[in-house]
């Protein structure tokens, strides 16, 4: 199958976790007509060598989406990531009066942070790649055990063929993908988080990167006006303090879709008090 979105061109993160999140639904809702056509397969003629053909376009089905995730991912990994972090770096020069150059330090701290949020994706991605594999499986145990023996028990073939169907139905449902905790995630919902989130930390780690370069110990925040520090529901609240660098990359940001960033303080030397709230 060729790849017909456009290659992924670097800009506004609310705009690109929309079109990552649309790219991916895309080959999830193919993946999901072809085991929709599996699944006709059998209610109609389950014996016919059309069964087999479709299992056989489902699994395929399954390498696109791979693929897909894959691609997307490595994309975002090099072109958005890379935009971000050194418009976090450009931020916090400018807040210094310096300037940003893209540094050994920088390129290494950027190849670390890509790498991770492309294994991040392919993480993701192979939990919705087990649930498909799993309707693979089971449809193809079916075709080869099952169908032979549908007349058994005193019951029709199309009835046989119904029950067959209707339980590969309920218990194979590609509508979501159920994490190994339970939860219930679409797709698009997955993937467009995951994209916002990784946004928001190498738009961060360029910022504080820049600032580490220059020897800046505190960092101020910017965040939600209840946005906690630690997670949304921290009672320290995070907005409008100032913190240290090393505390700010451990926490670039507290929750999914957080818009945390950070400013340089240069002129704090010592985190007091009195300047711990600014």
């Amino acid at each position: 199958m060729p790849y017909e979105w456009p290659p992924l061109v670097p800009g506004d993160p609310e705009e690109i976790a929309r079109r990552v999140a649309a790219v991916l639904e895309d080959v999830w809702q193919r993946l999901a007509a072809k085991q929709h056509e599996v699944i006709v397969q059998f209610a109609g003629n389950p014996r016919t060598p059309y069964t087999l053909a479709a299992l056989e376009e489902f699994k395929q089905a399954i390498r696109d989406f791979r693929r897909r995730v894959g691609q997307e991912a490595r994309q975002f990994a090099q072109r958005q990531l890379t935009h971000l972090y050194e418009e976090g770096g450009r931020q916090a020069a400018e807040a210094m009066g310096t300037t940003f150059t893209s540094t050994t330090f920088h390129r290494d701290a950027l190849q670390s942070l890509a790498a991770d949020s492309y294994a991040d994706f392919l993480r993701r991605s192979e939990e919705a790649e087990r649930m498909a594999g799993q309707f693979y499986r089971a449809a193809r145990q079916a075709a080869r055990r099952e169908v032979p023996l549908l007349t058994a028990g005193n019951m029709t073939a199309k009835q046989a063929a119904k029950n067959l169907v209707d339980r590969l139905a309920a218990e194979h449902k590609l509508t979501y993908v159920v994490y190994r905790n339970g939860a219930r995630v679409p797709v698009r919902a997955w993937a467009e988080a995951a994209t916002l989130t990784k946004s928001t930390v190498a738009y961060n780690a360029g910022t504080l990167n820049r600032a580490r370069e220059s020897g800046v110990e505190y960092m101020e925040v910017f965040d939600g006006a209840g946005c906690g520090w630690t997670s949304h529901q921290d009672p320290d609240k995070a907005s409008g303090t100032v913190r240290s660098i090393s505390e700010a990359a451990d926490w670039p940001l507290s929750h999914p879709r957080c818009r945390r960033a950070f400013g340089p303080r240069p002129e704090i030397r010592e985190l007091s008090a009195s300047v711990k709230r600014v």
